[in-house]
């Protein structure tokens, strides 16, 4: 069987499918307070097309898929595709990433499915005036009850983090002391440009070594053994029962091993999280393409991959990074 592998010999296994651009939220660092164009529905990629995209990719050797938004339980019918998803034996897990503001009504659904084993659940304050200034919508009860729910859960939890240059950099070490009794695993990221603006102007550089450097004047800690493919760096802080990580999302020193592709909402194909998209899957499959010409134009495309995100970002041809994150798929 072929394999998604690029010029680089990095195979590709993961994909991660943004099943909507909408969102109940307006995260600062996401949208603007007045959110994005939203596509017409009929621009949307079906649930049938895209379980049909992840069938084909899982027949090139892909075996995990990330599903985002905007927020994906914002979507109908959202965990009927994840019963549909789980029907593909050649997915070894679905994971997906929430805002947790409409996911806890589901989450006993969510668990009686085998190859769900992730939760990302996003954080980004521990209080709740940050949190709505941040979000721009006052639901940190509904979201911390979803973190509770979810922690007691068989699920994975992972918080994503982002980390944002005078908002929430003093409550970085708050989430590390969570996972002293909490068995999560909290995520710390680099904040990026997609705001559906441009990079805001920050008061200083929170990267990797800074983030690191300040969970440090709290806490002694020990990195511990992460996938070669991993996004993150993890760590353990001694006697606590979960771990941290953080993501150099924006210093990108993670792409050597990147194995992932992505595939928006709208059926825009995309090698990197920086580039602007590369290939329209929706029009070719509305058009009539079949399994074969699919998978031709995956092993084709893939091929294409930059060797990271700095290549990728320089090579765009629709100006600087400005899309929101929710077009793009978290």
């Amino acid at each position: 069987m072929s394999k998604l592998t690029d010029n680089f010999g990095r195979q590709m296994e993961y994909v991660r499918l943004a099943v909507t651009d909408r969102c109940n939220l307006r995260c600062q660092y996401c949208m603007p307070a007045h959110g994005i164009d939203i596509v017409p529905r009929q621009e949307l990629l079906t649930f049938k097309e895209m379980y049909r995209l992840i069938r084909v990719l899982t027949e090139l050797g892909v075996n995990k898929v990330r599903l985002t938004g905007g927020e994906p339980f914002v979507r109908k019918d959202f965990v009927e595709f994840l019963k549909m998803l789980s029907y593909n034996d050649l997915l070894d897990a679905i994971n997906i990433t929430t805002n947790g503001a409409l996911i806890s009504q589901h989450i006993s659904k969510i668990e009686a499915l085998e190859k769900v084993k992730n939760i990302n659940l996003s954080i980004d304050s521990l209080d709740r005036e940050k949190f709505a200034k941040i979000t721009r919508r006052d639901v940190f009860p509904e979201v911390y009850k979803t973190f509770e729910l979810l922690e007691k859960s068989s699920l994975n939890l992972k918080l994503n983090v982002v980390v944002q240059s005078g908002i929430n950099t003093d409550e970085i070490v708050n989430f590390v002391r969570l996972t002293k009794d909490k068995n999560v695993a909290v995520r710390f990221i680099e904040e990026m440009p997609f705001n559906g603006t441009g990079q805001r102007k920050m008061q200083e550089n929170w990267t990797f070594n800074k983030i690191l450097e300040e969970v440090k004047t709290e806490f002694d800690v020990c990195e511990i053994q992460s996938e070669k493919s991993s996004t993150s760096k993890n760590y353990k802080v001694e006697n606590h029962l979960g771990t941290f990580g953080i993501i150099p999302a924006f210093t990108r020193t993670i792409c050597n091993d990147c194995n992932r592709i992505r595939i928006t909402s709208t059926g825009t194909f995309k090698n990197c999280l920086f580039d602007d998209g590369v290939f329209n899957l929706r029009n070719f499959i509305r058009k009539g393409a079949s399994n074969d010409d699919l998978k031709e134009l995956f092993l084709r495309l893939v091929k294409d991959k930059p060797e990271n995100g700095f290549i990728a970002e320089a090579n765009r041809t629709k100006g600087n990074v400005s899309e929101s994150m929710s077009t793009i798929g978290g």
